[in-house]
């Protein structure tokens, strides 16, 4: 038995068919064929119901499916470490960003990353906050940048920068042109995210209202993006909050951005586990994230 023949056994449970499965591992039918029948010589069982037209998992195959899937996990996570021993900066880093970063902050770190540090491949998943946690638990994910604290040992976290959030109001909002808003002006007409997104919370909370405390309109339409959500701004249906460094998108939008009295914000962090082997790739991803937005900051004082 080597790993070779379980990853052949794990294709073809995904593929439940033996050419593509051998199509996916790089090796003839035959080969692929051949191996199976040795891997249930080898177990003494036989692990695949064979038809004409499909593949199908015996119980004892289904059985030994999740282990044979274990085993190639722990296998990978032995090349990890290895290759992290040789040069923890290169190689994939499955990274999460919620989605109310992404779209804004990725666009100015991705091609530093690459200048700085050539070897590091950035993954990227963007989900909401509760999808990356579970992720970074299950090692589907090596690190993510979230908008609210992680409150779990399992996970370690670093504060990364602090992002104002800013009023978007429709053109002849009653508030356009104040120098700056007071949050709890917006509490009756503040539009947020659908559920799940922390930024809802974020804007929900600096308004003075608690997060099932949302306005009549938000039972009749759902945003699930922050594109979605500064139309319906600029459409009259009311006022919201978004973060400082998606403003640069919305400016040819018919909206109005304004600083917030409380100067309401939210701390971006850095999540990843505590025994991940290449704490030199998040220190390099540390450092790009901070000088991106040291930079941001530095054209905002400018303008």
């Amino acid at each position: 038995m080597n790993l070779r023949d379980l990853r052949y056994l794990v294709a073809v449970a995904e593929h439940r068919h033996f050419g593509r499965a051998a199509q996916a591992c790089g090796v003839s039918q035959p080969t692929l064929s051949s191996q199976i029948r040795k891997l249930e010589t080898e177990l003494g069982v036989i692990l695949l119901e064979r038809t004409n037209k499909r593949v199908d998992m015996t119980p004892a195959g289904r059985q030994i499916l999740i282990h044979a899937q274990r085993a190639l996990h722990e296998a990978s996570l032995m090349e990890e470490v290895a290759r992290a021993t040789r040069d923890p900066l290169v190689g994939p880093l499955k990274l999460g960003v919620i989605p109310t970063l992404a779209p804004y902050l990725m666009p100015l770190i991705l091609a530093p990353l690459k200048q700085n540090y050539p070897g590091l491949t950035i993954e990227l998943w963007e989900d909401q906050t509760a999808s990356l946690l579970d992720g970074l638990r299950n090692h589907r994910l090596d690190a993510a940048l979230l908008a609210t604290e992680a409150d779990a040992p399992e996970i370690t976290e670093l504060a990364l920068f602090t992002e104002p959030l800013l009023a978007a109001l429709p053109l002849h909002h009653r508030l356009a042109e104040s120098e700056a808003v007071a949050e709890g002006e917006l509490a009756h007409e503040l539009m947020v995210l659908a559920d799940g997104h922390c930024l809802a919370n974020h804007a929900l909370e600096a308004c003075g209202r608690k997060a099932s405390m949302r306005s009549e309109l938000q039972a009749s339409m759902q945003a699930a993006t922050l594109e979605t959500l500064v139309n319906l701004v600029a459409a009259g249906y009311g006022a919201t909050l978004i973060p400082a460094l998606a403003a640069d998108s919305f400016v040819r939008r018919a909206i109005v951005l304004r600083p917030l009295q409380g100067q309401s914000a939210r701390t971006i962090r850095l999540a990843s586990r505590p025994g991940f082997p290449r704490p030199q790739a998040l220190r390099a991803l540390e450092k790009i994230i901070r000088q991106a937005v040291q930079e941001v900051d530095r054209q905002a004082i400018r303008a």
